[in-house]
């Protein structure tokens, strides 16, 4: 082992312990490694730019465009509305019809924004049918990662392993190449849910789980203090309109046509002050609005409609690690917590000093036309769709959406195979074909520039192109070379000669689905496709097998709730626990390992 395949292996080390501890944000750790293995001389500075020579990021940030198109056209939710609609009640059809959904369209657009356009749906539907919200939001999270296995555009890391093949000289990956394994893994993975799945998934509810939904809605009070109250000059906190126990709570306060963004526990009441007031509780104590306000003479403006509501943290959220009075919740989103849910626990106590994690939902109560603005922040997934007064978009912004999705994988697969046929015919790669599907999208008005730059998931971007920079520090150093090498040795030590191709192949998908579960799929990708290269290399067999196992496996991550950021999207709203995933998770770990690894020799010969 020379010094430097030594370095390279320390800071493969750190970043997989910074992933796991979660020392920063992916795309800062990402970044970090880039500038970071180009310091300890494991890459030129010179060649550090070649990352961004890479076309991976550039055909994921154009399939970001295309697939914001088909989000705001509203095609995948008009769908999911109608399943909604004419599903009966059975729990196992609602389980198998959503699945098959989530896994279709999972395969062309990113599958994080499959589970947001669905997950109101689900729940939606969950309330209408009376069926626990839990049972059909983790095969919502687990179907939209096994649809992404079927095609090359399926996810973020079939790209990024394609962008790597090329760059190592391998032949890179057709559009369809992965449907052999991704379709079974797909019909084996749903008839699991079907079957299995109301047995293993508990019946749990979130935090609004339990109210009826008549009591999801609740009026909010716009409130004058006049001359003559009793509140003019106390302290808020010392007020009737701070009585959390009787179900008040202040969403906003105007003075002098000024929302006031201070502390609470900083603002004395001022005549002619402006309250906006929620009256909501479901005990005994809760107050009677009539009989509040004639006690601190306040006179009712206007009332609005508020809902009462839950928002998921999500995983770049500024919320993550700030607390409810350190972040200033209730000025800035205009909403009240009511209670926080956590690990299957409901915190109502002593919110203000909870530490905010990823995946924490909280209940709120938030003026209807609020939710919009919320959305707006980036900072949460919404359970409930955001009111929308703007006119729908033309229908024919749909077809020609689909129509631009079609044609980009029709171009790229076409060009393809007409080239194994005839060299002389110009093959257009996919990245060329996705940049002109946007393009032409924006031409045609179907989205307009700012959605198509709010539609890019630069967190993503900039992580692909800070684990390129690790790759490559991998490659010049040898060190993928040294620990295929490593790996065969240990193999060779264990399986006769004409078996070892097969168990290492089982052996590498064990390990890459391993490290999955604790890491980014995309950085496992990123620093498995070298390795198994080399040491496909080492045995004498072809890198095929290898790298679709390991392209599977970067995306089977179902044991850990952290494991896919889709689990995090359903994780509060389903009520569910950190073994819920254990107990359902391993099982289709375990099947999605045992039918890649039979079907992937069949599809792939090692010779």
């Amino acid at each position: 082992m020379t010094w430097e395949i030594g370095l390279t292996l320390a800071v493969i080390v750190v970043t997989l312990i910074a992933f796991i501890r979660e020392w920063a944000a992916p795309d800062v750790i990402a970044l970090t490694v880039l500038c970071g293995v180009v310091a300890l001389g494991l890459i030129d500075p010179s060649k550090m730019t070649e990352v961004f020579k890479n076309e991976a990021p550039l055909t994921i940030a154009a399939l970001f465009v295309i697939g914001g198109a088909l989000e705001r056209s509203g095609a995948v939710d008009h769908i999911g509305h109608i399943l909604k609609t004419k599903l009966s009640g059975n729990l196992r059809w609602a389980i198998l019809w959503f699945s098959v959904l989530t896994a279709f369209f999972s395969a062309w657009m990113n599958n994080t924004a499959i589970v947001a356009i669905l997950l109101p749906v689900n729940l939606g539907f969950a309330r209408s049918k009376n069926i626990p919200a839990s049972r059909l939001l983790m095969p919502l999270s687990y179907t939209s990662i096994l649809g992404g296995c079927c095609t090359l555009i399926g996810t973020s890391t079939n790209l990024l392993v394609n962008g790597a093949l090329k760059d190592l000289g391998e032949r890179p990956m057709t559009m369809f190449e992965l449907a052999p394994v991704g379709i079974p893994l797909a019909i084996a993975g749903i008839a699991y849910l079907v079957i299995f799945g109301p047995k293993l998934i508990p019946a749990r509810s979130s935090i609004s789980g339990s109210l009826d939904i008549e009591n999801r809605t609740t009026p909010l009070y716009h409130i004058l203090v006049e001359e003559d109250s009793p509140m003019v000059g106390k302290p808020l906190l010392d007020t009737p309109l701070f009585d959390r126990e009787g179900g008040v709570h202040l969403l906003e306060i105007r003075r002098n046509g000024q929302r006031i963004m201070r502390p609470m526990n900083t603002i004395t009441v001022e005549k002619y002050d402006r309250f906006l007031v929620a009256v909501h509780s479901r005990n005994k104590r809760t107050v009677k609005p009539e009989e509040l306000f004639a006690s601190i003479r306040a006179q009712v403006l206007s009332t609005v409609d508020g809902l009462v509501t839950e928002l998921v943290v999500r995983d770049e959220s500024s919320l993550n690690g700030q607390t409810l009075a350190r972040s200033d919740f209730r000025q800035k989103y205009n909403a009240v917590v009511l209670a926080v849910h956590r690990d299957g626990v409901n915190i109502t106590k002593q919110l203000a000093s909870v530490p905010l994690e990823i995946g924490d939902t909280l209940l709120v109560i938030t003026p209807a036309h609020n939710l919009d603005e919320i959305e707006d922040t980036k900072d949460f997934i919404l359970t409930d769709k955001p009111v929308d007064d703007t006119p729908p978009p033309p229908k024919h912004h749909s077809r020609i959406a689909w129509a631009t999705l079609i044609g980009v994988v029709a171009v790229a697969t076409i060009t393809d195979l007409v080239n194994g046929v005839n060299p002389s015919f110009p093959v257009v790669p996919i990245h060329y074909a996705s940049l002109v599907g946007a393009l032409a999208l924006l031409w045609l008005k179907v989205i307009t520039p700012r959605d198509a730059y709010a539609s890019v998931d630069w967190q993503v971007m900039l992580m692909l192109y800070g684990l390129l920079g690790l790759g490559m520090a991998m490659q010049a150093t040898g060190t993928a070379e040294y620990l295929a090498e490593t790996l065969v040795k240990v193999t060779r030590t264990m399986f006769s000669p004409e078996h070892l191709p097969l168990a290492t192949l089982w052996l590498v998908f064990l390990l890459t689905l391993l490290l999955t579960e604790v890491l980014s799929n995309n950085a496992t990708a990123v620093m498995m496709v070298p390795i198994v290269v080399k040491l496909a290399h080492e045995l004498g067999v072809d890198s095929r097998p290898f790298v679709m196992g390991v392209t599977v496996a970067a995306s089977t991550a179902f044991a850990l709730p952290m494991g896919y950021q889709t689990h995090l999207m359903v994780y509060g709203p389903g009520g569910y626990r950190f073994s819920d995933f254990l107990r359902v998770g391993i099982p289709l770990n375990i099947i999605c390992w045992v039918v890649a690894c039979l079907v992937i020799p069949l599809v792939w010969p090692f010779h």
